[in-house]
Formats: structure tokens, sequence, C-alpha cells
């Protein structure tokens, strides 16, 4: 059985959450409709006429993309246009064309943490270049007869219910005793229409962030015994999960710029790339950011950061962040490549632990616009 299009979003966007994205970043679904059987998915960074006429020969119904075919909004579709014709290609042929961008960027274990991790800083102590979002908390508190206490609990903790901080399934619970008096039309659970019960009952209290508090009152409603659930949901102070653009961390021992500027060309298979700074400086604490990295340049430094490693890096920047003694290596925007295979051999995991026949592939057209000579 094919998933269809709103199944395979939903699993991206368990990867790439929508909600922890740049304000007004173009991302979601930009072309098409998702209301469609999905036979095959593919992954790519840029869409252009090469990947939609690869996406034609595949028989690939949807494009995930990284970078945006719709920056801004359209005063008419003119199909004599370079974008307009690549539009129409797109629609004549049902491709659909879906865009995780700077949410892919900020994600846990997205493109900012494959960066860091191919250039071999560890995940222990790496922190975000640019904090973008914090998930709010609320926390739950649901009654729950004795005998389904566990289950219920279970339940609350499997949805993403009990995080704090660097601790998982936390939960307060105290019994007391609980009184219903079910109605003619109440279909009790335990007691009888016309009767005062009192139950011996577990309070449960835990934290729920944002991102997923619909995801547990769901599951703790589908695990509760009662008709009728008795809980409150109620925003806290407390400070959640905080997502970042970058990432900032430090080498397992210093090396050479040089050194390092290499493991970066290997690592991201280019030809070539750009390197501001003294080849022989020592450097161990490392910044990566992928994309365009010049307005952070001032964060790297803030971070205390002996390297920026990123893209389009202009003159002028490359001379004030040299002055400011930060070094940086410019590999090319196009090394966001990288997400390719892996959001593909992510998404076909997903697909396969739930049965579905829906094949996730990853581009094999290269974007890159610029040539080295």
């Amino acid at each position: 059985m094919f998933a269809n299009g709103q199944t395979v979003i939903q699993l991206i966007e368990q990867l790439a959450p929508k909600h922890i994205a740049m304000e007004n970043d173009k991302i979601g679904l930009q072309l098409g409709t998702l209301q469609k059987v999905i036979s095959k998915a593919l992954v790519a960074l840029d869409v252009t006429d090469e990947v939609v006429d690869e996406a034609i020969a595949l028989g690939a119904e949807l494009i995930i993309a990284h970078h945006a075919i719709i920056y801004r909004p359209l005063a008419k579709l003119d199909t004599s246009t370079p974008a307009g014709k690549l539009y129409e290609k797109l629609i004549k042929n049902d491709i659909a064309v879906y865009i995780a961008h700077t949410n892919l960027d900020v994600a846990d274990g997205g493109i900012n943490d494959w960066m860091a991790d191919m250039l071999g800083l560890p995940a222990e102590g790496r922190s975000s270049l640019e904090d973008v979002h914090t998930d709010k908390l609320y926390k739950l508190v649901v009654f729950v007869p004795k005998s389904h206490h566990e289950q219920v609990l279970q339940a609350l903790w499997n949805a993403g219910a009990g995080d704090i901080g660097g601790y998982s399934q936390c939960s307060f619970n105290i019994e007391g005793i609980g009184t219903f008096l079910p109605g003619n039309s109440a279909q009790p659970f335990i007691g009888e229409q016309g009767k005062l019960e009192r139950v011996q009952e577990i309070r449960i209290e835990t934290i729920v962030p944002s991102s997923v508090h619909r995801k547990v009152v769901q599951a703790m409603l589908k695990a509760h015994p009662y008709e009728e659930v008795a809980y409150d949901l109620y925003p806290v102070d407390l400070k959640g999960r905080v997502f970042g653009l970058g990432r900032v961390g430090k080498l397992p021992a210093s090396m050479k710029l040089r050194e390092l500027a290499e493991k970066a060309k290997e690592a991201f298979e280019v030809p070539a790339l750009r390197v501001v700074g003294d080849l022989d400086r020592d450097v161990r604490k490392v910044a990566v950011l992928g994309g365009s990295g010049s307005r952070y340049v001032s964060r790297a430094i803030f971070a205390g950061a002996d390297v920026l490693v990123t893209g389009d890096i202009d003159y002028h920047t490359a001379h004030d962040a040299a002055m400011a003694g930060l070094s940086i290596i410019d590999p090319g925007h196009n090394i966001e490549k990288l997400m390719k295979p892996r959001v593909a051999d992510w998404l076909r995991r997903e697909l396969q632990q739930r049965k579905y026949a829906t094949e996730a592939i990853s581009s094999q057209v290269e974007t890159e616009p610029f040539h080295f000579l």
C-alpha cells in the first residue's frame, strides 16, 4: 500500500516541524496537492528543470526540496518565463512541491547537526549559534482510576509528555477520591446511572511541550477508560526546549586551520573552498551554519568560535571577520546537498516501519550553479 501525500508530509514534519522555522520563511506545500497517492517522493536541494525531468523519469508525484521555488506572491503566472515554464511542467505532470527550509536547518538531527557531525564536532556540548524558537510548556493534569494509572501514564510519556531539560518521564502522582453522578444518557465505565459514585483515583501532573500537546491529549483520551475525561491544560512559565540556527562546538583536539579546511573539503565533497585567516593557526572551537552565513559572523565571534564554516561570505564581511580574529571556511551554499540522502534515508525508514510501499529517492542531479576552473 502506498502512502498518501499528507501522510508523507506528516512524517517529514516529525523530522522538521514547521513551527520551528524562522519567521516568514517560505516552507510547506508550494505547488500541487497532497491529496493523492504517492508512489515515489524525490528529495532534492533545489527544484530546477533537470530535477523536474528526473522526477518525471522516475514517476515521482512529490518533490521534497530544501530551497523554495516561490519566494514572493505571484502577480501572474506567465508560462513564457523560465519560472512559469517550470511551474507549468510540474502542474502538467501532477508533481507537488513541498519545502522544508529553516525548519530542517534548525531541527535536532537536521542540516546543521549533520554538518557538525561531518566535521567531527561531538554532539555533547554543542549549542546553537542563534536561538530562533522556544517551545512553550503546558502542565497537563488528569484524573485517572487507579486501575488504569500506569496505562495512561505510559501513553502520556510515549506521546512526548514529561520532558524537563535532560530528564524524561517527569510526573507527579497523588491519590484521592473522585466523585461523579452518571446521568440518564451516560454510559459510565464505573458506577450506575443516577447513583453517586466515589472512586479511588490518581491525579497525574506532567509537562507537555506546545509542539506535541494535541498528540499528547489524544493519546491520553485514547488510553483513558472514562467516557468523559476530567483534565486541565494550562501554560507555565518554565522555559521549554530551545531550537536554534547553526551549531557551535569544540573539536576533540586543536588542529591547524589548513587541516580543518581540507577536512571540510573532503567531507562536503567540494572541488575547492575559500579560507579566511592564517592557515597555520590552531583552531578548536568551531561554528557551522548551512547556507548563507555572512549575517552570522558577529554571532560566531560572540560565541567565541575560532572559525566559522558557512557559505556565501562576501568580500567586506571576510575583512571584518579577519580583523576580529575569526577565521572562515566557505565551502559554498551548495554543500546543503548533504540533506538529500539523509532526508531520503530517514523518510524511507519511517515509511517502511509503517509498511508503506512508497519510495523515498535522493536526487542525483547536481544543482551547483558555479564551475570551478
